[in-house]
């Protein structure tokens, strides 16, 4: 049975490729030639703001701090229960997706994808975690109560998926990027879950991402960006379907969406690695001034980009205990780094002022670059005519 067919690429969209692979190459230089703590924490952040940005496509809206504790698995600070229950669904499948990364006896199977599925929704038994929808489905725009989307027949489910694994087992001299992009597209269209589709078609998108092996799975995946960027995601999502399973339709516009997304991403990613090493910089200098202990900086990186500390998280990533964490925190506020917020459990630290102003003031600014209009600028250059020395 036919699938949304891969695209002939451009010589643009090559061109964009390598981009791509450029800048993720220096991402992993970065991060293997800088054995500081903050490239730790630039993963950790990285990670939380996919899990915030996927669901917040859905509509489940969690703060950062909410990300960063989840990934930590703390408690929520500011979530309601149905957000957070969510939010842990999907950390739980998408930690299940980075250690299946390194895994070589690695295969595609319909059932991983029904059981990451499970992972996310296993707290709301009516959402069919783990199993293939048994009706038709259509998707709805709520603002307008216009019908977008129909899935194909549910009898079809089982067969599209055997078609869309096969693909994926299957050796190809496609991109990573456009054969993820594609899985993404496929899964979206086939619909093949009462509930959870969007969330699980990025997370089967991070997946195909993470067996390249280029770089930390991490830091390849564009969930961040999709939701920063929710509107015209949905908007291509719509003018390739054009309203329901049409796997004739072409793909081409949608592909050249992802590569953008991933061009901006990688550029995002890189910028904020510069910014963390900026602000470790400058943090590492005052901790040495005050005489405080190396592992302290990692607490002060948090209050400087305006997170909230808590003693249970700095405990267990320093692997301290409850009365050497205390006395740190103690210390940090002491020496006026740290802001101490409550009372007990429910006590927290925010970055004092002098730390905010360090992340405000090494801030790089600058809207990320449109990689096909980089690509036609260089062209123009290379075309015009060049005037005798």
């Amino acid at each position: 049975m036919p699938l949304y067919k891969v695209p002939d690429l451009t010589q643009e969209d090559h061109a964009v490729v390598e981009m791509i692979n450029e800048l993720r190459q220096r991402l992993r230089h970065y991060v293997q030639a800088n054995p500081q703590r903050w490239s730790g924490m630039l993963r950790r952040s990285t990670i939380a703001r996919a899990i915030q940005g996927s669901n917040s496509i859905e509509g489940y809206h969690a703060t950062m701090d909410d990300a960063i504790a989840a990934v930590d698995d703390e408690e929520p600070m500011d979530a309601n229960e149905k957000t957070w229950r969510e939010i842990i669904g999907y950390r739980n499948a998408m930690t299940y997706i980075l250690q299946l990364s390194e895994d070589g006896q690695f295969e595609y199977h319909p059932q991983l994808i029904r059981s990451l599925h499970f992972m996310m929704l296993q707290h709301s038994l009516k959402k069919m975690p783990g199993r293939w929808r048994p009706d038709d489905v259509y998707v709805v725009n709520e603002a307008t109560d216009e019908r977008v989307y129909e899935g194909p027949d549910a009898l079809l489910i089982p067969q599209l998926i055997d078609e869309l694994v096969a693909y994926l087992n299957t050796p190809t001299e496609c991109p990573v990027v456009v054969k993820a992009a594609m899985a993404h597209l496929n899964f979206t269209m086939i619909h093949p879950l009462k509930d959870g589709n969007g969330r699980m078609a990025r997370a089967l998108q991070t997946l195909v991402l993470s067996r390249d092996g280029i770089i930390s799975p991490v830091f390849s995946s564009i969930e961040e960006w999709l939701g920063r960027n929710t509107p015209a995601y949905y908007d291509i999502l719509a003018q390739t379907g054009q309203g329901s399973w049409q796997p004739g339709n072409d793909a081409h516009a949608w592909i050249q969406f992802c590569l953008r997304a991933h061009f901006q991403q990688a550029q995002t990613i890189v910028r904020r690695n510069e910014w963390y090493g900026k602000i470790y910089g400058e943090i590492s200098r005052i901790s040495a001034s005050n005489g405080l202990n190396d592992r302290m900086n990692i607490a002060l990186m948090d209050g400087a980009l305006g997170f909230r500390v808590r003693a249970g998280q700095y405990r267990s990533e320093n692997d301290l205990s409850d009365v050497v964490a205390s006395r740190d925190l103690r210390k940090l506020c002491e020496v006026e780094l740290l802001i101490p917020h409550g009372e007990r459990r429910g006590r927290y630290y925010t970055g004092s002022k002098r730390l905010q102003d360090i992340a405000q003031r090494t801030k790089i600014t600058g809207r990320a670059d449109d990689p096909y209009a980089l690509i036609r600028e260089r062209n123009e250059i290379e075309l015009s005519p060049q005037l005798p020395l």
